[in-house]
């Protein structure tokens, strides 16, 4: 489960990236329309909220590989895999298995990076929560 981790660390250091004002990747990250306008624009601050989120995760996925049974740990990370594995389901329109919009750069990323890294995350919680 340490791949969990690394890819929760490297996230998170991508969001800061993009909050330092970096572009790599962010064309690919944020959805549009099939005309290319964003559908979503978060500002700097979300961004860095995000990262610090990816690092508490992170921590959470830690604890749980050490074997921890303190009782938040157990319920943040269920929580984490409830968040991730709904992030698979998407929203019915942007994101996920069930988006309407597939024909956008974001879209193609999303199905074939962004939603099996999410199943993966997802999945290596319940695995890392069950002891398996």
């Amino acid at each position: 489960m340490i791949i969990t981790i690394v890819l929760l660390i490297a996230i998170a250091l991508i969001h800061f990236y993009w909050v330092l004002g970096g572009v790599w990747g962010i064309d690919k990250a944020l959805p549009t329309d099939s005309k290319g306008n964003k559908l979503l624009n978060p500002p700097q601050p979300l961004s860095a909220l995000v990262g610090l989120v990816m690092l508490g995760f992170a921590y959470v996925a830690y604890k749980l590989w050490q074997g921890s049974s303190e009782s938040i740990i157990l319920y943040a990370g269920w929580g984490v895999a409830i968040i991730f594995l709904l992030r698979v389901i998407g929203d019915f329109r942007m994101v996920g298995l069930i988006k309407k919009i597939k024909d956008t750069p974001f879209a193609k990323y999303d199905t074939w990076f962004y939603i099996p890294l999410c199943l993966y995350i997802g999945f290596s919680f319940v695995l890392m929560l069950l002891e398996i």
